[in-house]
């Protein structure tokens, strides 16, 4: 039997369905899988967006960080300039405290020697001191056993000493008759006193604020004559005794006790004594010798 060749056989009619035919399961995959790819899309642009977003914001607070850093950087150097200086500063500083202390040693030093120099000077000023002080003081007590004894010594004179009316009818003062009692009177200091020992001549002789001549003596009796130069004027005493007060007043001396001598002692062409006079008076002007009258 001859088979017709446009006729299909069972079996290849059966494959022509199969193959033209698309089956509905294959058809929701498809349509899943789309889906799905579509959601991913959206999903990694969502993603991505986001992270664009927070790499912008990240960028931002970059540059922010940076900034900041740079300000402190900034302020760090400024810091350590700062730090520089001080660490400079410090050390100028430490020299110069290091060079105080060592003035300060040195003062010290000096001070402690010029101290220990004082004290010793100090020392040895008062110890000179102390043996002045002792030495004054044995003075002292030796002025005063010598002030007692002239005391004692002018207590003992009052008696020997006495006061006698002068050949002008005047009361003398305490009169001396010899020169013990004379040393009396000048430590007493009532008066001034001028010793003085006269021989006999026609030469005056000065005497304190006077000149005396001695023109004549008799040692047997113990008489003399005198002539007294004062005032341009002459004064004679004539036959006046050992021990006698002879006065006489001077120019402008009315008011005051009169100027008086004593002679304690006459010899055989000389006399000695001494003339007092009051402690207030002023000196007279002697008369020359030359200029004076001649005694008689």
């Amino acid at each position: 039997m001859s088979i017709s060749p446009n006729v299909p056989s069972p079996q290849e009619s059966y494959h022509y369905e199969g193959t033209t035919g698309t089956p509905r399961w294959i058809a929701v995959v498809f349509i899943v899988l789309f889906l799905a790819l579509a959601g991913l899309g959206y999903a990694g642009y969502s993603v991505q967006s986001r992270l664009e977003s927070s790499l912008a914001k990240t960028q931002d607070q970059n540059k922010l960080l940076t900034a900041q850093l740079d300000q402190a950087n900034s302020r760090v150097a400024d810091l350590k300039g700062h730090i520089d200086v001080t660490e400079q500063k410090m050390h100028m500083t430490q020299a110069e405290l290091a060079n105080a202390r060592s003035r300060a040693e040195s003062f010290r030093k000096e001070q402690m020697a010029a101290d220990q120099k004082f004290a010793e000077q100090f020392n040895a000023a008062q110890q000179e001191n102390n043996q002045k002080i002792n030495a004054v003081a044995s003075e002292v007590g030796g002025a005063k056993k010598d002030i007692e004894a002239t005391r004692s010594d002018l207590e003992a004179t009052k008696g020997r000493l006495e006061r006698a009316t002068g050949d002008m009818g005047v009361m003398s003062g305490l009169i001396a008759h010899n020169r013990d009692d004379l040393e009396d009177l000048k430590r007493r200091g009532d008066r001034n006193y001028y010793e003085f020992k006269i021989a006999k001549g026609k030469t005056a002789q000065k005497v304190g604020p006077v000149q005396i001549t001695l023109n004549k003596v008799d040692q047997k009796k113990s008489k003399y004559t005198v002539t007294v130069f004062v005032d341009d004027r002459s004064i004679e005493k004539k036959d006046k005794t050992a021990g006698e007060p002879v006065q006489f007043y001077v120019r402008g001396g009315s008011r005051m006790p009169p100027y008086e001598f004593v002679v304690f002692e006459v010899g055989k062409n000389q006399i000695t004594g001494y003339l007092a006079t009051p402690k207030d008076s002023g000196a007279p002007a002697a008369t020359p010798a030359a200029a004076a009258t001649k005694p008689s």
